[in-house]
């Protein structure tokens, strides 16, 4: 929450084809296409629909068998499904739809599972479901709200129409102000985005904005490989001349230089007021073209342009570097990184880009929704745009590409920059860690990891320095990239800062608590543990602070006078403090276990868990009373807040529910899970901000169609850019602002939490899935595993667990009161016989799938082929929309 409220190809495309583990099978999926769509029955495929979404289908047919080879064409759990010619396993031919979407796709293009799991029930064709999100231009993108964003995680542009086209150019490692890269205006393209017959869209497969109009098409991507911006272009009039420049602006003090064809601008500064760093930083941006008579200059102070003129056939290219900089020699820092580039053919310069995008969305889980009234439609363009936005904003990057919630890396305004720029929420970036987190995107979430764990040492002289000489680290939770807790270099509104206190986050404990649990889940995902031994210290050093400044009372048990975040200060025994002592203590003492280490630390622990106070409780009228659970009888009590439930509020964070996300102590079948629907029924602040979790934490608690009620409302409230970003207060978009990604992150991992959960071991399909949404897609789970779920007419079809890990699952049966049988899909036995059981154990076999169906599918398995086609126009909800 906001205090105050608020590379070598090789290396890039390792991080994706050579993570934890290897294998990911893209999603399955349900129907769509337009506003609404209808489904075909089993055995047929899903009809399409008009082009307002991109239409798709799926195919579900029955299967005598599962031990059969994948149809020709077609990937095991990812990639291109059904390719022209392809059968299913029992011989009968595809459906026409699936085959004519899928023409021409190859294996490869498909994104291929590298598990060598062969999911013969269930696969996709990952491009063209990639691509159902594509963000479509109808018009030009003239105003620069309207930007189109791109990125390769350490270097970000947002690109718009106005004076033919403008990019603003933004990197990760700018600190402290996150100062811009630079505007990049190239006014000659005003021909192709003024066309009458203008038309653009970002093809998220290919991380690429294409545009055209007037004859001539132009070619915009930040490579993935390298800190480069490529525009390329066609049809132009070879007899003019074009310019490309960068420019600065008022308050700016670079360097700039020309030298024949390539033109630069430096500047540099270091981080050295009390908060500093010591370090250097800097933005180098350098630019030059491919075309006839190129020159470079020097306009200004503030601007350096190259002149050229289009080869003979109309084409020209135009080339902008902006790596990393502290200092040099700027002309040869470019020279170096611009090498012959704006000469190579394109199809040879976007060859480790379009791998490096393929790869990832071959890795990550994609869900596909469809709802007769368009709302699931839009939000998995919502979820899979945000895929796209994360990856670009911190797939490869040295920090995290959003602070404050804020999508810095697409800044449009220059170096204006809300809140702390040197500084970082954890609270706004949870929901991004955890929907990275469930959707398989794992390496994206390094930057964020490495911030922290990078810091330790840092942080532990903080907290020796701020919070009166304890051990362990209190995690400022608005922390400076360098690991202080000063607030905009100053000590007024500082974290983890007693001399600040009351103050937002002066007494906020749980940040580090936080960051150690989101460690923990990523390690049981991955089961990497060279992951946790690098981060087990957060996770140590975060409990031993807690020992450290929880003070035994009278009553045998551990208090805190502390904040509860930041919508109470310096109360008695906030629930965060008592959810995080209750989650983070098991955690670190099973974290050391493994990594065999820190036994007194342990016994420490395992003593304190009975001492830990439980829950407030509070009426769900006002809010103002303390209760206790003797009176959760009555049904008329919630979860408070703190111990002290009338304290003045200074901001609108449902801290009551954090026991049900992101703690994970509480779900939906348990002894507290009443309490806890009855405290989200009542909670104080209903879709208080693009941040707010209610989704999330609906999902959590079983609540399918608040699930549906909070994402539709969510997104109409606060999703106001036509890229899929967010306004923090919502409402209309006057360009004043920069964007969010927080709210497109929180309904990511909410359609994610609401199709498949297992954060506490128990495996549950679809625990909270709206009842009129159809679906079909992938989400991660424990054990280097995934799940894949198709769901129908409000029914799970079938499940299929493709098994990373050799262990036991317990599951809990999709079909309450129903016979459920679980097939190995490489021996075709029956794993368990057919039950009725409310949950049961699945024994499962690294490099096997699993197939959960109905007792009665278990002879005739479906089998599951998803289709689609990329967008057409743009896609809307009430009054919010996806493209332009």
């Amino acid at each position: 929450m906001h205090a105050l409220r608020r590379f070598s190809p090789a290396i890039l495309l390792a991080i994706f084809l050579s993570p934890v583990w290897s294998g990911c099978s893209s999603p399955s999926g349900s129907t769509n296409g337009g506003a609404k769509s209808s489904t075909g029955s089993s055995g047929g495929a899903v009809g399409s629909s008009g082009g307002a979404v991109g239409s798709s289908g799926t195919s579900s047919t029955p299967s005598s068998g599962l031990g059969g080879r994948p149809s020709s064409g077609a990937s095991s759990g990812t990639g291109a499904s059904g390719a022209s010619g392809s059968e299913t396993e029992s011989g009968s031919p595809l459906d026409s739809s699936t085959a004519q979407d899928a023409s021409g796709l190859t294996q490869s293009e498909g994104g291929g599972d590298d598990t060598g799991i062969a999911v013969t029930a269930f696969a996709v064709d990952t491009p063209n479901v990639v691509r159902r999100a594509n963000v479509v231009l109808s018009k030009a993108n003239t105003a620069p709200q309207d930007f189109m964003a791109l990125g390769n995680g350490a270097l970000g542009m947002a690109v718009w129409a106005a004076n033919g086209f403008t990019a603003q150019l933004n990197r990760v490692d700018t600190f402290p102000d996150r100062k811009s890269v630079g505007q990049v205006v190239i006014p000659g393209l005003a021909a192709l985005t003024g066309a009458a017959d203008f038309s653009g869209h970002v093809d998220l497969y290919d991380g690429t904005l294409i545009e055209s109009g007037g004859g001539m098409s132009a070619t915009i991507f930040v490579r993935a490989d390298a800190p480069e911006v490529v525009i390329d272009v066609t049809g132009a009039d070879p007899n003019s001349t074009q310019t490309a420049q960068i420019k600065l602006w008022s308050g700016r003090s670079p360097s700039g230089a020309a030298a024949g064809g390539v033109a630069t601008l430096a500047e540099s500064w270091n981080d050295s007021d009390m908060a500093g760093s010591g370090k250097t930083f800097g933005v180098l941006s350098a630019v030059t073209a491919a075309g006839k008579s190129v020159t470079a200059s020097v306009v200004d102070p503030l601007t350096v342009q190259v002149a050229f003129q289009p080869n003979a056939d109309g084409s020209f290219r135009v080339i902008i570097a902006a790596p990393s900089w502290s200092g040099g020699d700027a002309m040869m820092t470019a020279n170096g990184v611009l090498g012959s580039d704006a000469m190579t053919p394109l199809a040879t310069l976007e060859q480790a880009h379009l791998a490096w995008w393929h790869a990832y969305w071959g890795q990550v889980g994609l869900v596909e929704m469809t709802s007769s009234d368009g709302s699931a439609d839009y939000l998995e363009a919502l979820r899979t745009a945000y895929l796209f936005l994360s990856a670009a904003e911190s797939g490869a990057g040295s920090y995290p590409g959003s602070q404050a919630g804020v999508a810095d890396l697409f800044n449009y305004l220059q170096d204006s920059q809300p809140w702390f720029p040197a500084g970082y929420w954890f609270w706004n970036l949870r929901m991004q860690v955890a929907a990275n987190m469930t959707s398989g995107a794992f390496a994206t979430n390094a930057p964020v990891f490495s911030l922290y764990q990078s810091n330790v040492a840092n942080i532990a002289a903080w907290t020796q320095s701020k919070m009166n000489g304890r051990s362990g680290i209190c995690v400022p939770e608005t922390m400076r990239f360098n690991g202080n807790g000063y607030y905009n270099d100053g000590e007024g509104n500082a974290s983890c800062d007693q001399a600040a206190s009351p103050s937002y986050n002066a007494l906020t404990l749980t940040s580090g608590t936080e960051v150690a649990l989101w460690v923990w889940q990523q390690y049981l995902l991955t089961q990497d543990l060279a992951f946790l031994s690098t981060n087990y210290p957060i996770m140590s050093q975060a409990a031993t602070f807690l020992l450290a400044y929880a003070t035994q009372g009278s009553d045998g048990l551990l208090h805190t006078v502390a904040n509860a975040h930041e919508t109470q200060w310096d109360v008695q025994d906030p629930t965060t403090d008592i959810v995080a002592m209750q989650a983070l203590f098991p955690v670190v003492v099973s974290a050391a276990g493994i990594l065999a280490t820190d036994a007194s630390l342990v016994s420490q622990l395992q003593a304190a868990l009975s001492k830990i106070p439980p829950l407030p409780r509070t009426d769900q009228a006002s809010h103002t009373q303390l209760l206790t659970a003797s009176s959760d009888s009555g049904g008329q009590d919630v979860f408070a807040i703190s111990y002290q439930p009338a304290a003045q509020k200074h901001n609108g964070e449902n801290l009551d529910l954090e026991a049900v996300w992101p703690y994970g102590l509480i779900g939906d079948a348990g002894d507290s899970t009443a309490l806890a629907q009855r405290t989200y029924a009542h909670r104080m602040f209903v879709h208080s901000a693009d941040w707010s979790f209610d989704a999330l934490q609906a999902a959590r608690l079983g609540l399918a169609s608040e699930v549906a009620t909070d994402l539709v409302a969510l997104t109409q409230q606060y999703q106001s850019f036509v890229n899929g970003l967010g306004l923090l207060s919502g409402g209309s978009n006057d360009g004043t602002s920069e964007p969010y990604i927080e709210q497109a992150g929180v309904a990511a991992a909410a359609i994610n939490e609401a199709l498949v959960q297992d954060y506490d071991g128990l495996l549950r399909i679809a625990p909270a899935w709206p009842p009129s949404w159809d679906a079909a897609g992938t989400v991660y789970i424990q054990g280097k595993s995934k799940v894949d779920v198709q769901i129908q007419g409000g029914k799970v079809v079938l499940a299929i667990v493709e098994a990373g890990s050799t262990t036991s699952l317990m599951t809990r049966n999709p079909w309450p009161g129903q016979s459920a049988v679980v097939v190995d899909g490489a021996t075709n036995a029956a794993v368990v016989a057919a039950t009725t059981a409310s949950t049961f154990n699945v024994p499962i076999v690294s490099g096997h799938w699993y197939a959960i169906v109905p007792a009665s599918a278990q002879s005739a398995i479906p089998t599951v082929r998803v289709t689609a086609t990329p967008a057409t126009a743009k896609k809307t909800l009430g009054s919010v929309a996806i493209g332009l």
